[in-house]
């Protein structure tokens, strides 16, 4: 379904001018009951039919015995009645010609496999009337819009208009979410609770909120992805208009797939969302409580240009804690210029500190943030600021927010606030809309901020860069890979797979013994490194299947007697030898690839060798890969100051680091039956005579599989 055509399919749910309650009830214990009342209480801006066979009037409406026998138009029909009545009442609502359902009815696929064969049912019969529907198993949707006031949920706490889309997988937690925004003073847009999301899907709601004006954060709490491969294309197009926030459960979900790979292991079951998320610009908070602490910040404050943070405070020791917490979110502590130091010397009292961490102590008056924060806000130096008060006897917090309020207002720098102060002033300040972001702790603050930093980031990525396409010969690498339909590739298929894709290798010959092996080393140039082959042979240096520096014939003839007679001990067969040019000099990396049944190809980079699934110092990509984010992939790691070249190290080859990302993931576009693959270690050398891979395991499988 098209965008556009998304977007109007819903808006019979969201912006109705008539509604039916099939299920509503007089029983004030009922969700009948609840969901009804809060439509009536709500003010709903349309016309409300409820539905049922045993009453005449509910809550002063006239109730009806069925959806046929209301004589108006209705475009929503709301479905709570027991799960064996719900297809009959769908079918009534379809002839009626309602486009819009909401089924809050649960028992379908949460259940097991009968429920989900009812879900499918449904499904199948509202799609094939060119209805929408959200659920079954839900709690319903809002539309805070004061031309509809639509809140046809059972919640106990109504939304108040914001600027927010929210959608929650779980209706329970939907509650919760209300509450949470309501108590923050979190304004919403609409809310929906998607449940079963057997037809209107999370990737729905975001393209409807895509260019709705009145929605400028969207934030999801997902449990599942229901078309993984989808969500990213949208997503990835709607960052660039309006952040995506998500809190996605199931990090540590047991039964992911196991892998042999290196690239696999460490990619586990949250790994794949991870990279996904961040490519397409998409923020993940690991809460409820961090996400609304992040979107009041993308909600009320500018994006940022940069990651340079002015503490401005009245006392030291949440300057601290300030500080610790903003540098380990990755900000930087902005050094200030020299006029606005000689600014803020003018008007603070000698004690006063006015190196960053600016502490104004525990004098400082509203006046004095205000025109501490002028003079900041005007330094090219500062990107962002936190300010914090921990309330003197002396002042008013309030007084001191109005005149941050003030100061910040029109500015294009993000400023957000730490409030040490009393409920009672937390509860005013959330009724004001025409304040910056305020927090209870510094660590919220700085979190928001580094969030706020990390989408501006995204935004400042060139939006259309083009993705390089390599002169390669794919029809060799096709034949190659049909050779094998699955499983690893030989050793040499593997290589020569690489090598048709423009990818650095060690020289190297396929050997049967200590004969050929002499004469093929003698081409090769020693030393040299021996490795049996074959396909119980996946992590060979486990099983002392790997000799390396052989520096002569008869070293190479006693290294490949030792393997083999290691080898008949353990039980494993080779199929013969690789043998290898030795790598020298830089430092070993890795590139690999992992497929994920959900997302598909993952692309990996990171520090190489044995210690790589210890170490973990990886980034995960999602390809098609753009030359920034080949880029961002390298620069990424922990290690990538030791490739930029430390203590006289020549400096790596980093543009060829990237082009072999680009050319991987090209690679895998390509050629789908490739599920896994390592490339480790490469050597990572200043120069491209130099640099080249040492290992590679290509798995490959039926496309689908």
């Amino acid at each position: 379904m098209k965008r556009v055509e998304t977007v109007q399919s819903l808006e019979p749910i969201f912006s109705p001018r008539s509604v039916a309650v099939i299920g509503a009830s007089r029983n004030r214990n009922s969700l009948g009951f609840a969901l009804l009342h809060n439509l009536v209480f709500g003010q709903f801006n349309g016309t409300i039919f409820p539905v049922n066979p045993h009453a005449g009037n509910i809550h002063s409406l006239k109730a009806y015995k069925s959806v046929g026998d209301i004589p108006d138009p209705v475009d929503l029909g709301i479905v709570m009645v027991p799960r064996p009545l719900v297809m009959g009442v769908v079918e009534e609502c379809l002839e009626k010609g309602i486009k819009g359902l909401v089924i809050i009815t649960a028992g379908y696929s949460e259940t097991g496999a009968e429920g989900l064969e009812l879900e499918r049912e449904l499904q199948t019969r509202v799609r094939e009337a060119g209805a929408r529907m959200i659920g079954p198993n839900c709690m319903g949707v809002i539309n805070t819009d004061p031309e509809v006031r639509l809140d046809a949920t059972f919640s106990p706490t109504p939304a108040r208009r914001g600027s927010i889309g929210f959608v929650s997988q779980s209706g329970a937690l939907g509650v919760a979410i209300l509450n949470a925004a309501a108590d923050l003073g979190l304004g919403l847009t609409q809310f929906v609770s998607m449940g079963n999301k057997a037809d209107v899907s999370g990737n729905d709601l975001v393209e409807f909120w895509e260019d709705d004006p009145a929605t400028k954060v969207i934030c999801m709490y997902l449990e599942s992805f229901g078309n993984p491969r989808r969500f990213p294309q949208i997503a990835k197009r709607v960052s660039r208009k309006k952040p995506i926030l998500i809190v996605k459960s199931g990090r540590t979900a047991e039964g992911a797939r196991a892998a042999s790979s290196h690239t696999g292991a460490i990619a586990g079951a949250d790994v794949p969302v991870s990279a996904f998320l961040e490519q397409c610009g998409v923020l993940r908070a690991n809460t409820i409580e961090e996400l609304f602490a992040i979107a009041k910040a993308l909600d009320r404050c500018p994006l940022s240009p940069g990651k340079r943070v002015v503490i401005l405070t009245n006392a030291g020791g949440p300057a601290i804690m300030a500080t610790d917490a903003c540098v380990n979110l990755g900000l930087e502590i902005a050094e200030l210029s020299p006029p606005t130091l000689e600014a803020l010397a003018a008007f603070l009292p000698p004690e006063a500190s006015i190196a960053n961490p600016i502490d104004m102590i525990a004098s400082a008056t509203p006046e004095g943030y205000s025109k501490a924060l002028h003079a900041i806000l005007a330094d090219d130096q500062v990107d962002m600021v936190m300010v914090i008060n921990v309330r003197p006897l002396l002042t008013n917090p309030i007084d001191v927010m109005q005149q941050v309020g003030e100061a910040v207002h029109g500015q294009s720098k993000p400023v957000v606030a730490v409030m040490m102060a009393t409920d009672e002033f937390h509860d005013e300040v959330r009724k004001r809309t025409d304040l910056p972001p305020v927090y209870e702790f510094p660590e919220s603050a700085a979190l928001a901020l580094a969030q706020l930093y990390r989408y501006s980031a995204f935004r400042q990525r060139p939006a259309d860069e083009p993705i390089p396409e390599f002169d390669v010969d794919d029809e060799a690498v096709a034949e190659i890979l049909a050779q094998q339909s699955e499983g690893y590739l030989p050793d040499g298929l593997a290589f020569r797979v690489l090598e048709l894709y423009g990818i650095p290798v060690a020289k190297w010959r396929e050997v049967t013994g200590t004969v050929d092996a002499s004469v093929a080393a003698e081409g090769i140039g020693y030393p040299v490194v021996v490795k049996a082959v074959g396909p119980d042979l996946v992590h060979k240096s486990d099983l002392g299947a790997v000799k390396i520096d052989l520096r002569s014939s008869s070293e190479l003839e006693k290294a490949i007697h030792e393997i083999r007679s290691t080898l008949e001990s353990a039980g494993v067969e080779s199929q013969g030898y690789l043998l290898q040019e030795l790598g020298r000099g830089g430092h070993e990396v890795i590139f690999g690839i992992t497929t994920d049944p959900r997302f598909g190809p993952l692309l990996m980079f990171g520090l190489g060798g044995k210690y790589v699934e210890v170490l973990r110092d990886v980034r995960f990509g999602v390809p098609p890969l753009t030359p920034q984010e080949a880029r961002e992939m390298i620069r990424g790691i922990q290690g990538f100051p030791l490739l930029e070249g430390v203590r006289g190290e020549a400096r790596a080859d980093l543009e060829l680091l990237e082009e072999i990302l680009l050319r991987i993931a090209q690679l895998v576009e390509r050629h789908p039956t490739i599920q896994e693959l390592d490339i480790n270690p490469f050597v990572a050398a200043a120069d491209r005579a130099s640099a080249k891979a040492l290992d590679v395991r290509i798995r490959v499988a039926p496309e689908g599989a």
